[in-house]
This record gives structure tokens, C-alpha cells and sequence, in this order.
């Protein structure tokens, strides 16, 4: 699965635009409230004592601030930040090269940090714990080992998928935070931020009906945000209201509960293929044609919060909010085995 997730829809990455509406400050920055109160916390009880911060951890679905917190605390802490994902440090000195290079108090972000290898884990355990770092040099009779002396920095880890963390890594974090869905009306206040930096005219009731469409994302917000401007650029004067937002987002084929043409498919699947289920993941993934690992990071998430899919011990399940939402009536025999 791609490392930035996006909507599944045509729009397609934007760089400049989602830096130029990226919160820098905790007062800029809208929900997660807890998580914002025990950050802020941290930055001053440590600012106080001039120590570094302790290690953070950031997990939770795709889109919704784990990035943006990192940056946000760095600037806080009045610290350089370097940004890497754990894919692209392939061996040990990847690592050693990223860890020399930072400073006193400096951050280090490790985007999809689940996904280091174990033998990079192996090494940055000292590196955590002791601010060490041990390599070896050369191979067979020459080889030796060399320890380094690392400033005292933070690593903050991003995770998608925390259940694939070790043991060993996850306990090392000093402060784990699992961010959450967000509500609609703190995805408005976000989209209505994001229109008025990007000099977006839109009704709060405009910005209500695209917060209502974005799963709970901020990611996506902006991203339909865009796309609705586009849409009003040509065809509504430059103004999104409700009606407009609706027209839009309905050329996307988003529905009013945010599921777009992938999500009913693997709603319908469930039922018209597999019975209801239960059916498994891998099954599941090559009847709708995506992979498996989309369906249970992308999709999944979303359709379990809402209530259309459930997860058992033997499959996926539909549930009978599903059967209403697609308009269909479980058989006598669906009734029987699914609970409702």
C-alpha cells in the first residue's frame, strides 16, 4: 500500500497543496484533543528541564495527523527534524548515517516504522535506550564492532498497522498515542481553515456536507475539498454551498455516508458471493481485484467503524446495517447465522 493514502477517487497527490494548509502550531492544529493536551505536556516539561523529549509513538489509520504531529512537535521543541519510513532504511548503515547526522534534541521521524526490518530494530534498540549506536565493520576475520555516541534525540514512529510492532520496539516508546477517526464537526472547522488559507469561498453548511463525505480523514477532507473547488471553479461561480458540495462529490460517486464505488463493492461481494460470510481476507481482496493489504488498511476501517462489516475469527461478515444500506433483504438463513 502506497505510504500517502489519498481517497480512492481521480485526485491525485498534491505536495504543494497540502503544505500549504499543514497546521505548525498545536493551537492550529483541530481534534485529537487528549493526544494535543499530553503532547503539549511533554514539549514544556521538557523545554523546562533542556532534555530532550522522550520517544513518541503516532499509530492509526492512514490521513488522520500522525505527520503533522511530528512536525508540529518539533517546531515546539525548537528541534531540526529528519524524516524517513522504515522501507527505505534497508541496512545498518542507513541507520547510522541518519543518527550521526542529528543534533542535540533533534527528531527523527520514522514514517511506517512496522515495516523495519528486524536487524535495523536490533540496532536501534541501544540507539533509544543508551543514545549507543554499535556497527560492525568489515566481514569475516576483520570484522569489529564500533560504538558511536549519539546526541540525545526523539524518535517518533508512525504506524498504521501497531499490531505488527515487536514487543522489544513498542516498549521503548516513552509515549504512545492512537489517533482516532474524527468527528464531523471537527473535519468542518478543518475544511473551513483549509478554504481560508487556500481563499476558498464556502457556506459552513458547504464545508458540513464535504466533512460528512471525508471518513472521518482529515486527509481526505482537503483532498474533496480540492476537488469540489475545481468542481465550483467551472460550473457553481467560484462558491460551494450544500448543493454544490452534493453535485460534486456525487460526480466522485461518494455517497452521504462517505462509501464510494470500491466500498459497496466489497460490501455487495460480501453478500452476493459469499453468502453474507463469513469469507476471508485473501478471498475477499481478489474478488473485488484490489490486494489484501489495501482492503484491510484502506477500506476495512472504515466500513467496521460505521458498522457495515464485522470482523469474526472466520472471515469478514456483513452485518444488517449493510442489508439496509444496499437496499436487501437477508434470507432465512442469513438471519439465522449472522447476529443482529
Amino acid at each position: 500500500m502506497p505510504d500517502d493514502f489519498i481517497h480512492r477517487t481521480a485526485i491525485t497527490a498534491d505536495v504543494p497543496f497540502e503544505s500549504s494548509i499543514r497546521p505548525s502550531f498545536f493551537t492550529e492544529f483541530t481534534g485529537q484533543e487528549k493526544i494535543k493536551e499530553r503532547l503539549e505536556l511533554a514539549v514544556e516539561a521538557a523545554k523546562q528541564r533542556s532534555e530532550s523529549l522522550d520517544h513518541l509513538l503516532f499509530s492509526g489509520p492512514p490521513g488522520l495527523g500522525k505527520t503533522t504531529l511530528a512536525y508540529i512537535v518539533a517546531k515546539a521543541m525548537g528541534s531540526n527534524i529528519t524524516t524517513t519510513s522504515g522501507p527505505t532504511i534497508e541496512k545498518a548503515g542507513d541507520l547510522a548515517g541518519l543518527l550521526t547526522k542529528l543534533g542535540e534534541r533533534d527528531i527523527l521521524f520514522i514514517d511506517e516504522i512496522h515495516r523495519l526490518q528486524k536487524t535495523i530494530e536490533e540496532y536501534l534498540y541501544p540507539a533509544m535506550e543508551d543514545f549507543k549506536l554499535d556497527i560492525m565493520i568489515d566481514q569475516g576475520p576483520n570484522a569489529r564492532s564500533v560504538r558511536l555516541d549519539l546526541p540525545r534525540f526523539t524518535l517518533i514512529g508512525a504506524t498504521t498497522r501497531s499490531g505488527m510492532l515487536s514487543s522489544p520496539l513498542r516498549s521503548r516508546f516513552g509515549l504512545s498515542n492512537r489517533l482516532d477517526y474524527y468527528k464531523v464537526e471537527d473535519l468542518q472547522k478543518i475544511i473551513l481553515r483549509s478554504s481560508g488559507l487556500l481563499k476558498i469561498e464556502v457556506t459552513p453548511d458547504g464545508a458540513l456536507e464535504i466533512a460528512r463525505r471525508s471518513r472521518g480523514t482529515p486527509r481526505v477532507a482537503n483532498s474533496l475539498l480540492r476537488w469540489t473547488r475545481d468542481f465550483a471553479q467551472v460550473r457553481a461561480n467560484n462558491k460551494i454551498s450544500t448543493e454544490v458540495a452534493d453535485q460534486a462529490l456525487q460526480m466522485l460517486e461518494i455517497d452521504a455516508d462517505g462509501l464510494d464505488e470500491m466500498d459497496k463493492r466489497i460490501l455487495e461481494t460480501v453478500i452476493h458471493k459469499f453468502d453474507g460470510g463469513p469469507v476471508g481476507l485473501s478471498s475477499l481482496a481478489v474478488a473485488v481485484g484490489e490486494e489484501s493489504g489495501t482492503v484491510e488498511e484502506v477500506y476495512e476501517p472504515y466500513l467496521i467503524l460505521k458498522g457495515y462489516l464485522k470482523r469474526t475469527p472466520t472471515g469478514r461478515v456483513a452485518t444488517k446495517l449493510t442489508f439496509e444500506k444496499l437496499g436487501l433483504k437477508p434470507t432465512t438463513g442469513q438471519q439465522e447465522h449472522f447476529e443482529f
